[in-house]
């Protein structure tokens, strides 16, 4: 029986989340497995995986064969790496003692390696972050200066619309004051008139 190490979808539409299994080849790509060997999640950053590495290292060493994909993950992970370690045990070149120190070794290389990529991602959220907070501030500013510009035009135009109420009220006064001295003049003058006649009698 050809056994193939594979993805099996699980998740919902758009989100996709994998089972790494180890399958029948000739079994639906969701269908029966023989061995659930790890989880391989897309959606975080960076991408969740986790792998049974001594359970793939001995469906390898049977024959297993892997997809692209799972052999991408699975060299990622240090399955492929262990797998040919032990090959060289097997053929005497190696001890067990020697494949577990390289295998770690290379497990806490990649693991700084991932710490670092993962320090980087933090740091250019928190980047976007500032950034965006300083944004929004130099907006929110603007905004309360056109505010501001806003309230000085709103009295200004209440100030002239006040002058223009109490115009006609100021004229009109004015009128008024200036009415009696016009009647007060010519009545002056008549009286002016009046008066040389009398010295001509």
């Amino acid at each position: 029986m050809p056994v193939r190490i594979r993805l099996q979808r699980h998740g919902k539409k758009g989100k996709p989340f994998y089972w790494i299994v180890a399958a029948d080849s000739r079994s639906k790509r969701d269908g029966k497995f023989l061995e659930k060997l790890g989880i391989y999640n897309p959606n975080t950053n960076p991408a969740t995986i986790e792998v049974n590495v001594d359970g793939s290292v001995k469906w390898l060493q049977n024959g297993a064969q892997p997809s692209e994909t799972a052999k991408r993950i699975l060299s990622y992970k240090g399955v492929l790496l262990k797998h040919h370690l032990l090959g060289g045990v097997a053929k005497g070149a190696l001890t067990e003692e020697q494949v577990e120190e390289k295998f770690t070794a290379w497990l806490e290389e990649k693991e700084k390696s991932v710490s670092s990529k993962t320090d980087g991602l933090a740091k250019e959220k928190a980047d976007a972050k500032a950034k965006a907070l300083k944004a929004e501030k130099e907006v929110s500013e603007k905004r309360l200066a056109v505010a501001a510009e806003e309230e000085v035009t709103e009295e200004a135009e209440a100030a002239t619309e006040e002058v223009a109420e109490t115009a006609p009220e100021v004229v009109e006064a004015a009128a008024e004051e200036a009415a009696p001295v016009a009647e007060e003049a010519p009545a002056a003058a008549e009286a002016e008139e009046a008066a040389p006649s009398k010295e001509e009698e």
